[in-house]
């Protein structure tokens, strides 16, 4: 049995080995990840293909694993409720835990009942740990800063901005995808740093220029209107039909709306005059199909418009992470916030005129894989794939 005084690398392997037959002595790294919406888990996969250029094995991992089987569904579907029914909590506990160091603290303290389970399921021989959710964060963090990990923990966050349940000792390196976010992790007493790129696949960034009238054929769009996207995350969550209603009355574009897993959300909008879309597989030839983006999160799905060039609009966000995305974007001049109904048909009209410029996020900044291969070879030995 794993003790609480036994670091990683030095006991049994309780939770299989990422390395396959054949590959003993290949460098590991394990994902922790979070089924809770979509972009932890989005962000997680994106990084492992890209990591398997560089030769290294990888490890996904659900954070929820490690928590009590029952807790792992009342977690998600509390959270989910939230949203969905009761976005005033959620504003409540994002500013609070925001406001109050002490919080965090709990959280930290109450998540401690995880560490055995979560050191039991890093297999033997993992180099390095990457995060893409907080709560995990609050259990590895600690186990490196009382080394009972010995391993280094880099961790990716999925947002633009950096709430404090991110932060925690014992975390080598924070990953975030804009200057303003790396400003706030610093001023949370973060050491190392580093600006990446948005963990957004390249399909997003490689849109070909003239591929429209084939993607909108593919989706069934008209192919002469101006069409609005409009997105609220993988469990269509936020003022959705609100938003769709005053986006249709602008008379500038037409709405194309994504419901994502809210089967209850496409129901309400069977009859809408624009056209309804569930879940989509093919975000990037959809996002080629249109002409603006609105959205409501400042998450994955803005990150791939902002990707893909194109115009981003952020209307009603969501509370919390929403609205505090927002500011940031809109701050940064990412995105257009609206902030009133009047302001929908200007804004709309000169985002969708010809001519018009996206802005998109910078380029310069470096590879997140980069960023964790460089680690994992200066903890051991690694070698980057010939150019070309």
């Amino acid at each position: 049995m794993v003790t609480p005084a036994e670091p990683l690398g030095r006991r049994a392997d309780r939770g299989g080995s990422v390395a396959g037959p054949g590959e003993p002595g290949r460098l590991r790294v394990v994902v922790v990840s979070a089924d809770i919406g979509a972009g932890h888990d989005a962000a997680a996969a994106e990084l492992a293909e890209r990591l398997a250029a560089y030769g290294i094995v990888v490890e996904r991992l659900n954070f929820f694993l490690a928590l009590p089987r029952p807790l792992h569904r009342v977690v998600r579907e509390s959270y989910r409720a939230m949203l969905r029914w009761l976005p005033w909590s959620y504003d409540a506990l994002f500013t609070i835990t925001n406001r109050s160091s002490l919080t965090v603290r709990v959280i930290r303290a109450a998540l401690r009942l995880a560490a055995r389970r979560m050191l039991s399921r890093l297999p033997r021989g993992t180099n390095l740990v990457v995060t893409t959710f907080p709560f995990a964060n609050q259990v590895l963090g600690p186990l490196r800063h009382r080394g009972l990990l010995d391993t280094p923990v880099i961790t990716y966050v999925t947002d633009f901005v950096v709430h404090p349940t991110w932060m925690a000792p014992g975390v080598d390196t924070y990953c975030v995808i804009h200057d303003a976010a790396r400003r706030q992790a610093a001023a949370n007493g973060a050491f190392d740093v580093r600006v990446v790129r948005p963990l957004v696949s390249a399909r997003f960034t490689d849109l070909p220029g003239d591929g429209k009238r084939a993607a909108r054929a593919c989706f069934g769009l008209p192919q002469r209107e101006r069409l609005a996207l409009i997105v609220a995350g993988s469990w269509g969550v936020g003022d959705v039909t609100r938003t769709a209603a005053e986006v249709l009355a602008t008379g500038c574009v037409t709405p194309v709306i994504v419901c994502g897993r809210n089967d209850d959300l496409r129901r309400q909008l069977h009859a809408f005059p624009g056209h309804v879309l569930g879940w989509v597989d093919d975000m990037p030839t959809l996002m080629r199909a249109v002409d603006v983006v609105v959205e409501n999160a400042g998450g994955l799905t803005c990150q791939q418009s902002l990707a893909a060039g194109l115009p981003t609009v952020t209307y009603r966000p969501i509370p919390g992470h929403g609205r505090a995305n927002a500011e940031v974007l809109a701050d940064a001049g990412l995105t257009t916030y609206v902030t009133t109904a009047a302001h929908l048909r200007p804004t709309l009209t000169a985002l969708t005129t010809a001519g018009a410029a996206a802005t998109a996020l910078a380029v310069a900044a470096t590879d997140m894989a980069v960023v964790v291969s460089d680690a994992v070879r200066q903890a051991g030995r690694v070698t980057r794939p010939p150019a070309g």
